[in-house]
């Protein structure tokens, strides 16, 4: 056989649509509203990705929907035609709550408060199942070494924190209490001082 038909099933193989193309757009279409759906559903803390079950499941999620979205069709042009539509997709979704804020705040939720003016909100935590250790875990990532160091902190709708902390924090408070009782201090050995070179 000729080298030329062996390239040209080759192409063929490469760019030919294994599958019908409304099928190909169908699929990421559906695929796309079910995961927002889910997501939306299951709460803020896997877009977080707190721990490493989160981080599991959003990995595995992509392979498990991945034959869903390709289906039997392994083909370059498949792939790209899948992907744009993904892309289309999201684009006119954004687009669309972009003009709609309130439809937008229906689909990604409101901002959680976790901690309101230093005290946490238990209730709040307990709704989005994060423990203190995993709120811990956050602040210090954000730089904080304790919860009294924090003013405010808000889980937003797509899983990253607002962090707020005291001003000024609860650490340049004590340093500056003790750096005052210290100048007392030696006020008074001073006075002492010069009380006791008097009464000589």
């Amino acid at each position: 056989m000729p080298s030329w038909v062996i390239s040209h099933d080759m192409w063929s193989q490469i760019f030919a649509l294994g599958a019908p193309l409304v099928e190909k757009m169908l699929r990421p279409i559906v695929v796309y509203v079910f995961l927002v759906a889910v997501l939306r559903v299951f709460g803020k803390r896997e877009l977080a990705q707190l721990n490493p079950f989160d981080l599991v499941v959003l990995l595995s999620l992509s392979n498990t929907v991945q034959n869903a979205i390709i289906g039997n069709d392994n083909s370059l042009s498949g792939g790209l035609v899948g992907a744009f539509t993904l892309l289309a997709v999201n684009y006119f979704v954004v687009r669309y709550l972009f003009r709609h804020r309130r439809l937008d705040q229906l689909f990604e939720g409101r901002p959680v408060v976790l901690i309101d003016e230093g005290k946490v909100n238990k209730p709040a935590l307990a709704k989005e199942l994060l423990t203190r250790a995993e709120l811990m875990t956050v602040l210090h990532r954000q730089g904080f070494g304790s919860m009294h160091d924090v003013e405010r902190c808000v889980l937003e709708p797509g899983g990253s924190f607002s962090v707020l902390g005291k001003t000024p924090p609860t650490g340049e408070i004590r340093h500056g209490e003790l750096l005052k009782r210290l100048e007392e201090l030696s006020a008074k050995l001073d006075l002492l001082a010069s009380q006791g070179g008097s009464g000589q």
